[in-house]
């Protein structure tokens, strides 16, 4: 077989094994079996009907050819409409130009990377993070540094730690806020010392807000509204947590139009535009049906709370309580058990799948992620077989001391 490109060993990532459970579970599940899946962000609901109906119109009227690279600028002035400023403080002066239309909040990233960083580079990220990044910044020829958010402080910043790791080689510093995997959403007062440093260091911001429309208790603020972040601020989102679409493909970097232009010259290499019936789907979500995101918002908020009714308190785990999007963390090291070993061990006895923390960087590695995506039926089932499986491991625990002693 001719060789393979060194690309190929960098876009497997140290996550990539994280994901062997769910697949094995996907594949029990097309087979028949009794499996409870909540190992994935991929909402169970539909996608909501004038959405749908949005699309299936535009291709009736022969919406199906080449659109704009950037994409429609009514939906890119739509698109605009989701950068949220803090309390007192206006939006930013952004307008369609600051703005592309991407396949999905991860071609916004992966853009993004090929258009600030290379070989001998260094971006920075907050730790947990998404399990992609690595991969998508080490395509680019950079290198990701890791910066623990401590476990002990709940995952927020450590402003310290954030400044003793830029270096003269640093390019640019991503976040994620709203958090995946920990739910944490950014205070106004450490997105205000992200700024200062980027500022400071002349570094690029890459803000990772796919969340955004799916906080609880503390709303979220768009870093790129702080003063003097808009010109080196690129911020990437999209609709498919938000309105279920998922499958849809659509998202968008905002940025300087400098780099927006930029990101057109890669679009015809990479992309050549999102389809103009997807466009017009996005556009009535963002426009006339922004409801069905509050009412999508209030399913999600009553299974957080569902899970944390069934679990907290459950002996040899501790829950962590997310302020935004659609998963736990759940600390699961008094069992006994890391993290890896916990999620393979209760997939076998009890076919629930979870995600492995560890994928997510060390603060997280003692920990499990468990999506509440599935429904409440499903998921009062998952916590039931949870609960049983904890105390069977208790027991077993027991057991082995009175043998010990």
């Amino acid at each position: 077989m001719p060789k393979f490109a060194s690309i190929v060993s960098r876009i497997a990532g140290k996550g990539a094994s994280a994901w062997d459970t769910h697949f094995k579970s996907m594949k029990a599940r097309e087979a028949g079996e009794d499996v409870i899946i909540l190992s994935v962000g991929d909402p169970d609901c539909t996608t909501p009907e004038p959405i749908i109906e949005a699309a299936v119109s535009a291709l009736r009227q022969g919406d199906t050819h080449y659109t704009e690279i950037l994409g429609r600028e009514n939906l890119r002035m739509a698109v605009l409409g989701e950068i949220r400023p803090p309390e007192g403080l206006a939006r930013t002066s952004y307008c369609p130009a600051n703005v592309m239309i991407t396949s999905g909040t991860q071609n916004a990233i992966f853009a993004a990377s090929l258009l600030i960083a290379e070989a001998g580079d260094e971006v920075i990220a907050l730790t947990p993070t998404y399990m992609t990044y690595e991969a998508t910044l080490q395509l680019a020829g950079a290198t990701l540094v890791r910066v623990d958010t401590p476990r002990e402080t709940s995952f927020r910043l450590d402003a310290d730690a954030l400044e003793k790791a830029i270096t003269e080689k640093t390019q640019a510093i991503a976040i994620a806020t709203p958090n995946n995997p920990t739910g944490v959403v950014m205070h106004e007062d450490e997105l205000r010392k992200i700024a200062e440093l980027a500022i400071a260091n002349d570094l690029w911001v890459i803000a990772d807000e796919v969340y955004s429309a799916q906080t609880y208790e503390t709303p979220h603020i768009s870093i790129a509204c702080l003063p003097g972040m808009a010109e080196r601020t690129i911020t990437c989102g999209s609709l498919s947590k938000s309105q279920a679409m998922t499958g849809w493909r659509l998202g968008w970097m905002i940025a300087p139009e400098k780099l927006i232009a930029h990101a057109a010259n890669l679009g015809l290499a990479m992309l050549y535009g999102v389809p103009g019936f997807i466009q017009e789907a996005a556009t009535v979500a963002l426009t006339s049906e922004r409801q069905s995101i509050s009412e999508m918002l209030g399913i999600y908020r009553k299974r957080r709370d569902l899970i944390a009714l069934q679990l907290t308190g459950l002996p040899g785990i501790e829950l962590l309580k997310p302020e935004a999007g659609m998963f736990f963390l759940v600390d699961v090291s008094a069992t006994g058990l890391d993290a890896g070993r916990f999620a393979r061990a209760l997939y076998e006895s009890e076919k629930v799948s979870v995600l492995d923390g560890a994928a997510f960087g060390k603060p997280a590695a003692n920990c499990i992620r468990l999506s509440f995506t599935a429904g409440e039926a499903e998921l009062e089932e998952g916590c039931r077989r949870i609960q049983r499986f904890v105390k069977a491991l208790g027991a077993s625990e027991q057991e082995k001391e009175r043998h010990a002693s």
